[in-house]
């Protein structure tokens, strides 16, 4: 089985640099040219795909037919852009008028198409099939500052976290009782660092602003006009951090790590928790036998009770001319049996509602690729979107460097916040 992994946010700073050529067009914002998506489904609907051509072909040729077969006066021309340039390709694209009807976006790529008015409001237009999806999945097209919904929901992922049984046991800990809270990691966290010498840490990252969203904090206020992460909640969880790597439960390297380097730490168990992928649990197999035989599997640590959902959507055109079969073909491709069909193809998971109690993704089979899929699909049933789509790349450094500052103590965690925040609201207003 293949795997694809959900792009990362690509870069929403470049679409944004587009909004105003997009405003010459677009008659004011939001739902642009009218909402009304009823009537007959014909004509040729164009469809956009992110970089899926190359490994699905058969799977979308099929999905084509199988659309064109049910409404026999529609067409579907089948378009597929390379990862590398597609905000760049969408801004060309929505500044030009030549938009296709039917576009894969990301929450993020979705929110300056809304903005300009070139975006079809699903709560409007296609509200009756709401219901079929998990409620998650689908607020996580809506928009600061926008009524409605823009895109529909299509495939999902989520990250497991893996543990390892022996340090956790080597420390006192239950190996069967991982954290599930924020205070219990912390510690936990301590309890390893003191009864290991220092020597074992329990992680090797530092905060992300997705896990100031599983803590709890308020990312944003409610219009989506300003960052509020440096809020009370905020300050506390980065003093946590400060403590942990004081205290030698950190990696040292954690402010520098990359994603790569902590999983090297993990499979040389010199970590003890890393969250992954099923690729990684087939590698550790592989290449690391001895931590392979004590991986536990298990949810990242929340104080919401809900995980972290990566989503993708598929964008109605609000300026297409032919709007009813746009809809009806972004309803197709994203609806429960053909979204099973594609998660079945490769390592995603459907945003319909009752698609996560299949068997499929319910009875491990005793494979890796089972392991981690059963783990995923159950947290995934409540999960949602923490990343703000507002927050692009630079503002992530901004947060980052700020975080970095304030665990090695060279600036409170309320002052590197405060900091943070306000150049991010900064960025936000510039544009």
């Amino acid at each position: 089985m293949r795997r694809v992994t959900v792009p990362r946010r690509a870069g929403a700073v470049a679409v944004v640099l587009a909004v105003s050529a997009l405003t010459l067009t677009a008659c004011g914002s939001g739902g642009g040219a009218g909402d009304d998506a009823s009537g007959k489904v014909e004509g040729q609907v164009t469809f956009q795909t992110w970089n899926l051509k190359a490994n699905f072909k058969d799977y979308f040729e099929r999905l084509i037919k199988d659309f064109e077969r049910k409404y026999p006066d529609a067409r579907v021309k089948w378009i597929d852009q390379p990862a590398e340039g597609y905000p760049e390709k969408l801004s060309a694209d929505a500044a030009g008028g030549t938009l296709p009807d039917v576009v894969n976006v990301s929450p993020d790529l979705a929110y300056p198409l809304a903005k300009a008015g070139l975006a079809l409001d699903l709560e409007k237009a296609a509200g009756k099939y709401r219901g079929e999806y998990l409620d998650g999945a689908w607020k996580s097209h809506e928009m600061p500052g926008l009524p409605g919904v823009y895109a529909f929901p299509w495939y999902l992922n989520t990250g497991p976290m893996f543990y390892n049984k022996e340090l956790f046991r080597k420390a006192g800990l239950d190996p069967d009782k991982p954290p599930t809270t924020y205070d219990q990691l912390f510690t936990d966290a301590v309890a390893m660092a003191k009864k290991s010498g220092r020597k074992i840490a329990m992680l090797a990252g530092t905060p992300s602003i997705e896990d100031f969203g599983r803590y709890g904090v308020r990312l944003m206020n409610a219009r989506g006009t300003e960052f509020t992460f440096n809020e009370p909640k905020g300050v506390e969880l980065l003093r946590h951090y400060k403590e942990l790597y004081a205290a030698g439960a950190l990696d040292s390297q954690a402010l520098t790590a990359q994603a790569e380097s902590a999983g090297r730490k993990f499979e040389q168990q010199s970590v003890a928790m890393n969250p992954g992928s099923a690729l990684d649990l087939q590698n550790f197999k592989k290449d690391a036998p001895s931590l392979y035989r004590h991986i536990g599997i298990t949810d990242a640590v929340n104080n919401t009770g809900r995980a972290n959902m990566y989503v993708q959507g598929l964008m109605v055109n609000a300026r297409s001319e032919v709007k009813p079969a746009a809809v009806a073909f972004a309803h197709f491709v994203t609806d429960k049996k053909n979204q099973m069909a594609f998660a079945k193809e490769v390592t995603i998971f459907p945003s319909t509602k009752g698609s996560l109690d299949d068997p499929y993704f319910t009875k491990e089979d005793g494979t890796d690729a089972t392991r981690v899929r059963v783990a995923s699909a159950k947290s995934l049933k409540t999960a949602v979107n923490y990343t703000p789509v507002l927050l692009s790349d630079q503002m992530k450094t901004v947060l980052r460097n700020a975080v970095a500052r304030a665990v090695q103590g060279k600036q409170s965690p309320k002052a590197a916040l405060d900091g943070a925040a306000a150049e991010c609201n900064r960025l936000l207003k510039t544009g």
